[in-house]
């Protein structure tokens, strides 16, 4: 038998591999590859968003909550997770607001990297998913998960980088997440309106930018069989996620599965030959051929 293909997803704090790729992961997990969730903080700064879930017990013991939280949403999408140990750098609200000191935002590269490079080289994964160099959106958290993706996917595999973290292990491709794109949105909410079911995107597409994407999609994975479980994985974070707050639920999935059924990515960086547009992350990539785990 061929050894399994195997996914990392790399992500900020626990929740975010619910919202981004998660129906992605459900489908690979269900199909045999192995996927691997690297959450490089606790989320211990993160708000209580759902009121219902905002009471001094649950604020007092945020961390042991969201980890318990993750503990669930991983049960449900089928994946291995694990923490990376740094601490969540929070929200600033403003440019000038200086974070707080020793958060992961503020660690020097290599030492915010060095956890992951090791995690790579254990679970020695041939395909990573990140965010891209923006952080998706601009949280120092982010854009910090952004940066240690990179660095491990193009250190990894170097005996000479981060001694002391393992055998060199090189993953094949890197992909960024662009689940938040126009034209998906504009779609949604052209569906949603010609079925009379009003639409809460108008005033958000109205203020979009028009300039062409930084990162063009590239790869879109056919995974609307899946949305259900994302939906429950996502519900798992209750601080995080309120069933009754319309921004995650307000677009009937049915539709979702009808008219978007695709979780979509720009490939960053490949060492295969694969032909753009893609459907499968792990194309050009065959499993006869690939390295056993030594984990």
């Amino acid at each position: 038998m061929s050894a399994p293909l195997r996914l990392m997803a790399v992500h900020a704090h626990p929740d975010d591999e619910s919202s981004k790729g998660a129906a992605t992961m459900a489908r690979y997990a269900r199909e045999g590859v192995e996927v691997l969730v690297c959450t490089c903080t606790g989320g211990e700064r993160g708000s209580v968003l759902n009121k219902k879930m905002d009471r001094p017990e649950i604020v007092a013991n945020i961390a042991e909550v969201r980890k318990a939280e993750m503990a669930k949403a991983r049960e449900i999408l089928g994946v291995q997770q694990r923490f990376l140990g740094f601490v969540d750098s929070g929200l600033p609200e403003s440019e000038d607001e200086a974070l707080p000191e020793g958060c992961f935002a503020v660690q020097k590269l290599e030492d915010a990297a060095a956890p992951l490079v090791a995690a790579v080289r254990e679970f020695r994964p041939h395909v990573i998913i990140t965010y891209d160099d923006d952080g998706g959106y601009p949280h120092p958290d982010h854009i910090m998960t952004n940066r240690v993706s990179v660095e491990a996917f193009e250190a990894a595999g170097d005996p000479d980088r981060y001694p002391g973290t393992g055998e060199p292990w090189q993953p094949l491709k890197l992909y960024y997440h662009m689940g938040f794109t126009k034209e998906r949105f504009e779609a949604l909410h052209e569906a949603m309106m010609e079925r009379g079911l009003g639409s809460p995107y108008a005033d958000w597409i109205a203020r979009w930018e028009d300039r062409p994407a930084k990162w063009p999609v590239t790869t879109r994975v056919p995974c609307g069989d899946y949305f259900e479980i994302r939906d429950q994985a996502l519900l798992a974070h209750a601080t995080q996620v309120d069933p009754d707050d319309g921004f995650w639920f307000v677009c009937p999935r049915e539709l979702q599965q009808e008219i978007w059924p695709t979780e979509d990515y720009h490939l960053a960086r490949s060492l295969v030959e694969t032909s753009l547009p893609e459907d499968d992350l792990f194309a050009g990539i065959h499993a006869d051929e690939v390295e056993p785990a030594c984990h």
